[in-house]
């Protein structure tokens, strides 16, 4: 492709000012979050928009008339919902005379699932990546943001940006990654005798709550089971974050158009629904999103969350399963850490410096508790003995 091909960037206010096909053409598919049929649910659901804090402002960028590149993206008045956490950085930058606020962020609102932030139609991955990440810098500048950000990129657009002058941060998820499991028990057998005991203990405690674990997608997901995920959202939400992100509306929405890329995975007990979790199904991974509960049942919370989940990717050859941010109790079922990416940028210089210098010494910190970590996960190192004892 001709690097001089002359690029034109809009900013639009709703994502239902791009046709679907044109965004999706760009988003590719590999995962759910970044389809326009997820954005526009939550448009117009108002989970995002006026009175939320993420106010849309997404980049189109054409080419000879044809839309080659998006990215989802918003102008944020907090730092809520984000999940790569800079309210220390908004501190500093206030402190020293600044606002913090706005800012521009490239992200899937209430979604630590790693992807795709530069949307690029295949054949202009060069010109799209560049003419996106030019047009949030100048977004900034034109309207006197602090800055730009990219949270939960994939980690080759976090080393394309770093060399186009943005910064570098990584953490850490914990994900179960497939080995080519033909089931649950080839997956047990690479665990140390100790933690594949204790998973297959954890099961039997969870599997005798009482009632009875359901899997629905696609159509066989009905009214009802959107009124017990909404039930158990509100309760998880309200003691995690306060108030709920998603509203309502956005799970008619979804029961409309993105049954298909969903998982609920139910528990029923004397008729009543007392636990589930939700999960969305990308093109080889299966994200974990939302659990909750009206009765506490020992395990049950790992049964439907981890293996579960574990359960339904290996059945339906998906090669990862993300269960959302934080947790270290994942570690022992399974779920090993893993490096996650985000991008940044000030047009403030010396605050710039500032961060690079901080992110410099935060991405050392993070490799090493990665690599610690690992080493205490549940994976045999040592061939076990045929009685099934560990040698280490």
């Amino acid at each position: 492709m001709d690097k001089d091909v002359s690029v034109e960037v809009q900013v639009v206010s709703s994502i239902d000012q791009i046709g679907a096909s044109d965004w999706d053409a760009c988003a590719g598919g590999a995962d759910p979050f970044t389809t326009h049929r997820f954005l526009l649910a939550l448009e117009d659901s108002g989970s995002v928009g006026t009175g939320t804090g993420w106010h849309p402002q997404h980049l189109i960028a054409r080419s000879d008339g044809q839309i080659i590149a998006t990215m989802p993206s918003y102008i944020k008045t907090h730092s809520q919902g984000e999940y790569i956490f800079d309210h220390n950085w908004a501190h500093a930058y206030e402190n020293a005379g600044g606002r913090y606020y706005p800012k521009l962020q490239s992200a899937v609102p209430f979604t630590p699932a790693t992807g795709r932030r530069f949307l690029v139609r295949k054949g202009y991955e060069e010109i799209g990546f560049n003419a996106l990440s030019q047009a949030m810098r100048q977004v900034v500048l034109n309207n006197g943001f602090s800055g730009a950000h990219v949270t939960f990129c994939t980690e080759d657009e976090a080393a394309r940006g770093s060399a186009l002058g943005f910064l570098q941060r990584v953490g850490q998820q914990y994900h179960w990654v497939n080995q080519g499991y033909d089931s649950f028990d080839a997956f047990l057998a690479d665990l140390t005798s100790r933690k594949r005991k204790n998973i297959r203990r954890e099961r039997k405690t969870a599997q005798a709550f009482g009632g009875t674990i359901h899997t629905f997608t696609g159509d066989e997901i009905q009214a009802e089971h959107w009124d017990a995920i909404w039930h158990f959202y509100q309760d998880t939400g309200a003691r995690k974050w306060g108030t709920p992100y998603l509203s309502r509306a956005f799970f008619d929405h979804a029961h409309e158009t993105l049954r298909g890329d969903i998982l609920l995975i139910l528990c029923e007990r004397d008729g009543q629904w007392v636990a589930g979790a939700m999960n969305l199904i990308g093109a080889d991974t299966l994200y974990g999103r939302y659990w909750g509960c009206s009765e506490m049942h020992a395990c049950l919370h790992f049964e439907v969350c981890y293996y579960q989940a574990i359960d339904y990717a290996i059945a339906n050859g998906l090669q990862r399963v993300e269960a959302g941010a934080q947790g270290e109790h994942k570690l022992a079922r399974g779920y090993l850490p893993c490096p996650t990416y985000s991008l940044h940028w000030f047009g403030n210089e010396g605050f710039q410096d500032a961060v690079a210098t901080y992110l410099d010494a935060e991405r050392k910190a993070v490799g090493e508790d990665i690599e610690i970590i690992t080493s205490y996960g549940p994976f045999k190192t040592l061939t076990e003995e045929p009685d099934g004892t560990d040698t280490e």
